[in-house]
C-alpha cells in the first residue's frame, strides 16, 4: 500500500513532523481523497491478491503525458499510486521529459518499489516519450538486462522503415521459478491508410528482430512478452496476425477488451510467446482484465467540487458558463488529464511450478532405468 502521510490531519503532523509531498492540501481535499481511496481500494479487489511465492500481477498502462501535465491534483497522484500498488510489475508508456510525476509516485509507493526507464525518443515522431517499468522489489527482481531495440540495415531495407517511432524497451525480470523479458511498446497512432501501414511495418520489423535474436540464441531468455499501447483498432487483425505467425499469443481475457476511456477501442494489449516452459494463459487460468478507474474516482457526475480547478486549466474559462459546460469539459478533457485516457490492463502469472517439476522428475525416474 502507498504512504498516506499527506492525508493525516494537521494535528498529526504537528506532533510528528512527517515528511510531506503535498503540504498545501486542504482539509476538504484530504477528506475527499480518503473517501475515494476507500472506495478505490474496495474496487481494486477485482484484481487478484498477491500470493507469496505463487503468483505475480503484471500490468501495462499508458499514463497520459506523465511528466508533462502541470495541473494534476495531489489526489490524482494518490489514486494512480493506489492502482499501481496492486501490481507487482507495471510497464508504463508515455513517460515524458520531466520525471517529477514519476518521483512523486515513487515516494508514495515507498522504498521497496524501484523503477527502470530508458532515454527519450527525440524528434517529431518520438514525441519526447520514454518507457518505464515500476516494480515491487520484494516480489520481482531485475535481471540485469535492459536495452532498446533498434533496427539494423538489413531489416530497414526489408520493411522500409529506419526505426520504430518510439524505441521499444526490452527488460528482463525474475520472479519465483519464472525468468522472462518484456518488450514495452507504443506504436504509431492513427487510423488513416498511411498510419495503419506504418504501424504494421513497425510490428513486422519488431518481430523480425525478435525472430533473428532467437534463431541466433542472442536473447537472455526466450520467455518473451510484448505489451503496451499498440494503437490497434478493432479491424486491425492484420497486426495481430503478424505477431501470431511468429508464435505470439494474445491473452484471451483481453482480446475483446476496450481499454480507452471512451470504450471504443482496445488499444492496449499483452502478447506472450508460448513455449514448453512459458504458457501464461494456461498456468494463470486465463486471468486478466482491465481496471476502469472512472467507475470509482472522478465519476461522471462528480464535477462540481472541481469547478475552480477546471477554470484554471481551461484556456478560455469564459466558455464554462453553466453546469452542462462544466460537465462536458470535465468528462471530455479535464479528468483524463488528471488520470489518463487509457485504462490499465493486467494479467496474473503463476510462478510456482514445484508440483509439475516434481511430478515430471518422478516420471523420469520411473521410465529411466539409470
Amino acid at each position: 500500500m502507498p504512504w498516506y502521510n499527506d492525508l493525516r490531519p494537521a494535528s498529526d503532523n504537528n506532533q510528528q513532523n512527517y515528511a510531506l509531498i503535498f503540504p498545501k492540501m486542504t482539509k476538504a481535499e484530504k477528506k475527499r481523497t480518503i473517501k475515494n481511496l476507500l472506495t478505490l481500494r474496495s474496487d481494486l479487489t477485482e484484481i487478484p491478491a498477491k500470493l507469496n511465492d505463487q503468483n505475480i500481477i503484471i500490468g501495462s498502462w499508458n499514463i497520459k503525458e506523465f511528466g508533462q501535465m502541470t495541473n494534476r491534483l495531489p489526489e490524482s497522484y494518490f489514486y494512480i499510486a493506489e492502482i499501481l500498488s496492486k501490481f507487482d510489475l507495471v510497464a508504463i508508456q508515455e513517460i515524458k521529459n520531466r520525471l517529477d510525476d514519476l518521483s512523486i509516485i515513487m515516494r508514495l509507493l515507498g522504498s521497496h518499489w524501484n523503477y527502470l526507464i530508458n532515454d527519450m525518443t527525440g524528434g517529431k515522431d518520438g514525441n519526447m516519450e520514454r518507457f518505464a517499468y515500476i516494480y515491487d522489489s520484494r516480489r520481482v527482481n531485475f535481471s540485469g538486462l535492459a536495452g532498446e531495440i533498434v533496427l539494423w540495415d538489413e531489416i530497414e531495407k526489408i520493411h522500409l522503415i529506419r526505426q520504430l517511432k518510439r524505441t521499444p524497451y526490452i527488460t528482463g525480470f525474475r520472479a519465483g521459478w519464472k525468468s522472462f523479458a518484456i518488450i514495452n511498446v507504443h506504436l504509431n497512432p492513427g487510423n488513416d491508410t498511411d498510419s495503419r501501414d506504418l504501424r504494421k511495418k513497425e510490428v513486422q520489423a519488431l518481430v523480425e528482430v525478435v525472430k533473428e535474436r532467437i534463431e541466433k540464441k542472442q536473447l537472455w531468455t526466450e520467455n518473451l512478452m510484448v505489451m503496451g499501447d499498440f494503437n490497434i483498432y478493432s479491424d486491425n487483425q492484420d497486426i495481430v496476425d503478424v505477431l501470431s505467425q511468429e508464435g505470439f499469443i494474445q491473452l484471451p481475457a483481453l482480446k475483446e477488451a476496450k481499454t480507452n476511456i471512451s470504450g471504443s477501442q482496445g488499444y492496449d494489449k499483452i502478447f506472450y510467446r508460448k513455449n514448453d516452459y512459458f504458457d501464461i494463459a494456461n498456468t494463470a487460468g486465463d486471468n486478466g482484465g482491465v481496471f476502469r478507474f472512472f467507475q470509482t474516482v472522478f465519476k461522471e457526475d462528480e464535477f462540481k467540487p472541481y469547478k475552480s480547478f477546471m477554470k484554471l486549466h481551461k484556456e478560455d474559462p469564459s466558455t464554462l458558463k453553466d453546469d452542462d459546460a462544466f460537465k462536458k469539459y470535465y468528462n471530455s478533457y479535464w479528468k483524463r488529464n488528471q488520470m489518463s485516457d487509457h485504462y490499465p490492463i493486467w494479467i496474473e502469472m503463476q510462478i510456482d511450478h514445484s508440483d509439475e517439476f516434481l511430478a515430471e522428475k518422478l516420471e523420469d525416474h520411473e521410465t529411466n532405468s539409470n
